[in-house]
């Protein structure tokens, strides 16, 4: 599902003293089947950009577009409930949203509000369960007595377990250690590839944004900085910085390389694997044998 965003302007307490502009004249598309980031500092407007993809939140102007459906600012919109349903929202630690006494009926809970049949919920929980890497035998099991990063998948099944085009993920890996930061994103990354989802993931780590997006969108005071598949954001590293923004550790280790050996035409990598096979063959190409990976 493409998603349009036009002239999306948003005012949290409009009218009132505290009135304040979290988004002004942002416009972007977001191809269907894309993966696409959404990074920023910390106030950029990136959170805010992130709830009105699923109608959390209107626009005070402008005009959002999920395939067919529009939510605009100056009416509700026809079928909020289907927009919903088609755009499945992780929040940060989505494990707070788990409320049901067992697994099974935390997971079943929205697709049977949806109207789908009991036997179908149970069986596509079983299902999504495997898909998010748990055993069916956490089924019967109070989501409560999990740890941590296991209730943030059963978490992730129930947004699934709803069939959503669109997964918008709100910085998933807070909180996690640096272990289950990587598994929670190649898990999303591989969900990305094997339901053909439109993914959108808002977070501040450079290096996510680096090895899993197709498109880059940068966010600075509520308006988009700059927009680009990630070699061209990332060679403006200067401008970056200059949003209070880092450049993946592979660059950076990269630029230093770089400035050390004096190398030129250096292509921007975004993996420790392209790293390290880049380097191999110019130490390969300055000693005149053959050299082993690093």
């Amino acid at each position: 599902m493409e998603i349009q965003v036009k002239q999306l302007e948003h005012r949290y307490m409009k009218g009132s003293p505290f009135e304040k502009v979290a988004l002004s004249d942002v416009s972007f598309t977001i191809p269907s089947g894309s993966f696409t980031a959404i990074i920023g500092h910390t106030g950029s407007g990136k959170s805010t950009l992130a709830q009105h993809f699923n109608g959390l939140l209107r626009p005070s102007k402008g005009t959002v577009r999920l395939g067919e459906l529009e939510i605009t600012g100056d009416q509700k919109p026809p079928s909020l409930k289907e927009i919903r349903r088609k755009v499945g929202l992780v929040f940060q630690y989505p494990e707070h949203q788990l409320f049901e006494e067992t697994v099974e009926k935390d997971i079943c809970f929205g697709p049977m509000n949806y109207g789908v049949s009991e036997a179908r919920a149970k069986k596509r929980a079983k299902e999504l369960l495997h898909l998010v890497g748990l055993p069916d035998t956490y089924l019967q099991a109070s989501p409560f007595s999990l740890s941590g990063g296991q209730m943030r998948r059963v978490a992730i099944a129930g947004v699934l377990a709803m069939e959503p085009d669109v997964l918008v993920l709100d910085e998933p890996t807070a909180g996690l250690d640096p272990e289950g930061q990587r598994l929670i994103m190649d898990m999303f990354y591989r969900l990305h590839q094997e339901k053909e989802l439109t993914t959108v993931l808002v977070t501040h780590n450079m290096s996510d944004a680096a090895k899993f997006a197709d498109q880059i969108i940068v966010m600075s005071q509520g308006n988009v900085a700059m927009t680009g598949d990630r070699q061209t954001v990332f060679a403006r590293a200067d401008e970056l910085v200059a949003l209070g923004l880092d450049v993946p550790e592979t660059l950076q280790l990269l630029l230093q390389v770089k400035e050390r050996f004096g190398l030129h035409d250096v292509p921007p990598l975004f993996s420790l694997e392209e790293l390290a096979d880049f380097l191999a063959k110019e130490l390969q190409q300055k000693e005149g044998q053959p050299c082993s990976k690093i």
